[in-house]
């Protein structure tokens, strides 16, 4: 390590962080645009043949950012999607972001530093930050936007110019640094690790808007929602939203052991996928799958859901929109499976059913999660840690589908369990829920 992230680690104070200089270099997991095209033909899109842990230049810090030396962070789809050059290379994402202004224009390289969730410490602010100090402890939202723009300033997410932070942006937070614009910072929770607080942003502020902000299915008490993939990053903070409001979550998962882990989440009814005929690729038969799933539903809670959880794209879209209640809603944040659906409109507009398209959380309703994060209601879904040199294998884990909530990535962090400083609060919550 350089000598400022080694202070950083040594837990100096904001005024010594700021003595010591920025180094030229840093440790990043990182994609090479020379790889873009390596995987035509291949079937087996392997991410840890793309993804390389090594030197990246450190870029000049623009007056809205902060550099943040990232202590931990974590794995999210979009990697992987970013690591297989598809649907595009995100070579083409940092091109055209490039072109706002000279700022932008530092993201267009031929590397690109992935990740997408960060927790860590401010080592350097631009001139035009006032709310955050050096040595401030934060994590970052994973949604960067203009705050300029009007719509900005009624919701983030409404802003035509947001981007996702290490996705369609460089400079991410798998690293040992991470550059980051203030409107994408919040205090990090005081009684969470760095890899427990690294964990949370992109998944579990998505979920939260797709579920209880009013721009997403507004759940209410005794709502029955159905999950697909609740043993994922997504699903493992839906299943903990849905109880914590009151409502019935039916998980959808793939294994006794990822059954086994959203039980203890507080998933009351959980269906293996083969049971109801979903075993890979988009069924041939939507319908029957839906109406298989419908069955088992009402077996359990005695009707259909209100509120469908979808993320899973291609292979359950058809299926969601068919077995969601009259007057129900299918909330969408991604295709894992594939982007073009297929659906028989009829069960749609004959039904009065609505389908909401979400994608990721205004830095309000983030503020929210953490507030519930803070307060015991909410706990992180990490259930292993990688170091970042092993980060290519962390990504393949979520490629496969091997994984169970959220796969986290130690960069500065020397080991885990680092990182409160609210040891009173941490033992106060775990006693006051002991089910987390």
């Amino acid at each position: 390590m350089d000598p400022l992230a080694e202070a950083v680690v040594a837990g100096v104070t904001g005024a010594e962080l700021e003595q010591l200089p920025v180094p030229d270099r840093y440790t990043a997991a990182h994609l090479r645009e020379e790889d873009v095209g390596g995987f035509t033909g291949v079937a087996d899109k392997d991410v840890r043949k793309t993804i390389h842990v090594g030197p990246v230049p450190m870029p000049e810090l623009a007056p809205n950012e902060v550099l943040v030396a990232v202590m931990a962070s974590g794995i999210n789809y979009n990697t992987v999607w970013s690591a297989m050059f598809e649907p595009i290379p995100t070579f083409t994402f940092l091109k055209h972001y490039a072109r706002q202004d000279r700022w932008a224009a530092r993201h267009d390289q031929p590397f690109h530093v992935v990740g997408s969730d960060a927790s860590g410490v401010v080592v350097r602010t631009g001139s035009g930050v006032r709310r955050w100090r050096a040595g401030d402890h934060v994590v970052v939202s994973p949604v960067s936007v203009d705050e300029e723009d009007p719509a900005t300033h009624a919701d983030g997410m409404m802003d035509a110019g947001q981007v996702a932070w290490g996705f369609e942006t460089n400079y991410g937070g798998l690293a040992h640094y991470a550059v980051v614009r203030t409107t994408q910072l919040l205090p990090k929770p005081a009684h969470l690790t760095w890899e427990e607080a690294a964990a949370n942003p992109l998944c579990a502020g998505t979920a939260y808007r797709m579920l209880v902000s009013d721009r997403g299915a507004r759940m209410t008490q005794g709502d029955v929602v159905l999950i697909w993939g609740a043993a994922g990053g997504l699903g493992a903070y839906a299943v903990q939203l849905v109880r914590g409001g009151g409502g019935i979550a039916v998980g959808v998962v793939s294994s006794e052991e990822k059954a086994e882990y959203v039980r203890g989440l507080g998933c009351q009814v959980v269906i293996n996928r083969e049971e109801v005929g979903l075993a890979g690729d988009a069924p041939a038969d939507p319908i029957a799958v839906g109406k298989r799933l419908g069955r088992r539903i009402r077996a359990e809670t005695g009707e259909d859901p209100h509120i469908v959880f979808e993320h899973v794209g291609r292979a359950t879209f058809g299926a969601s929109v068919f077995v969601v209640r009259r007057g129900g809603t299918v909330v969408t944040c991604g295709s894992s499976s594939g982007y073009v659906h297929e659906f028989d409109n009829r069960y749609l507009w004959m039904r009065l059913k609505r389908v909401i398209g979400s994608h990721g959380a205004n830095l309000r309703e983030q503020a929210a999660v953490g507030r519930l994060l803070d307060i015991g209601h909410l706990r992180p879904a990490l259930t292993v840690t990688y170091p970042l040199a092993e980060a290519a294998e962390a990504a393949r884990l979520v490629q496969d589908n091997a994984h169970l909530g959220k796969v986290g990535v130690l960069a500065l962090a020397p080991r885990t369990g680092l990182g409160v400083t609210d040891p009173e609060r941490r033992e106060r919550l775990a006693r006051a829920h002991p089910q987390n």
